[in-house]
């Protein structure tokens, strides 16, 4: 067992996931954002520009840029100077928006909910087929608690545009929960309609198994009995195969080719590690190398204790 850990790759929180030229971005703004002058915001800037201008038509790799862009952005007032310089420039306009609204998140609610609906508006009208403006409205919709309607108007701007769109499908998911503003059947009509049309690599592919991680969780919430047996959720009919369709497909190469496929494969080692498939998930965690999302391991402590640990059991095959 030395020997195979030796070999083991380091294990990292990797928000880019193996967007390498994301990374290198990461890396600059990091390096260069400490300095907090005038002109370091105005290359930090152009460096943001350069990437999200490059496959422009790329809608999941678009948004997969934006969404780790803006969480990593919330503490600086980067994106709204951008913004403010260049009122026309869309990404600009959506990045600031995005910005907001996963400080939104962490905060529980906007500051501004109209400004940042104004953000996104204005910008959805500057390039009218890009569908992150309207991924960012359906984040705030899911904030603010908006009626379902109205949701679902949102919801179908943006796959009138990019029509597997997986932040989208997620904001959807989560927005229908009981404990948002739908209920379990909704959930599950929502998981059902979707899996009967969806190309089961497609960029959206773990909606379903995320909604039983989710179901998952909630079991582990309730605590005591429940949370002891909360590894019997697996061995329920519909849990048990949605995790068989994942493990069969998505490890094999080249299978899952979106933007965030190592997010989706991080959810299936959590599953397959929940469920005590400890075999199974040993090649989910080579094809990851290390790379580790806060989520779903932050649900047992600290994501990278938690990846680590659960990769050094499913290699020991316990």
């Amino acid at each position: 067992m030395a020997f195979l850990s030796s070999r083991r790759k380091k294990v990292r929180l990797a928000p880019e996931l193996d967007d390498q030229d994301l990374g290198k971005l990461l890396k600059s703004l990091l390096a260069t954002t400490r300095t907090g002058t005038i002109a370091t915001t105005d290359l930090c800037v152009a460096q943001i520009s350069r990437l999200l201008e490059r496959d422009p038509e790329d809608w999941d790799r678009r948004t997969h840029r934006m969404s780790v862009l803006a969480d990593y952005l919330t503490a600086v007032s980067l994106t709204r100077s951008w913004a403010t310089r260049e009122p026309r420039n869309a990404n600009a306009l959506v990045l600031h928006a995005w910005t907001q609204l996963a400080h939104g998140r962490s905060q529980g609610r906007l500051d501004d909910a109209a400004a940042v609906v104004d953000s996104c508006l204005r910008a959805a009208q500057l390039v009218p087929e890009d569908p992150t403006p309207w991924v960012v409205l359906l984040g705030v919709g899911r904030l603010e608690r908006w009626e379902q309607p109205q949701v679902f108007g949102v919801w179908n701007e943006v796959l009138a545009r990019d029509r597997w769109n997986r932040e989208a499908y997620l904001n959807m998911l989560g927005y229908l929960t009981p404990q948002e503003a739908g209920s379990r059947i909704q959930v599950l009509e929502f998981v059902d309609a979707l899996t009967a049309r969806m190309p089961a690599n497609a960029p959206c592919a773990a909606t379903e198994l995320t909604a039983q991680v989710h179901q998952y969780t909630a079991v582990l919430d309730r605590g005591g009995f429940e949370a002891l047996v909360a590894r019997n959720h697996w061995s329920q009919t519909m849990a048990a195969q949605a995790l068989d369709r994942a493990a069969r497909a998505w490890v094999q190469p080249g299978f899952l080719h979106h933007a965030r496929a190592l997010a989706d494969l991080n959810t299936l080692a959590y599953a397959l590690m929940a469920a005590d498939r400890r075999r199974e998930a040993h090649p989910v965690f080579e094809a990851l190398g290390g790379t580790v999302t806060a989520w779903p391991w932050n649900i047992g402590g600290d994501p990278v204790t938690e990846f680590d640990h659960a990769q050094r059991r499913a290699a020991a095959g316990l």
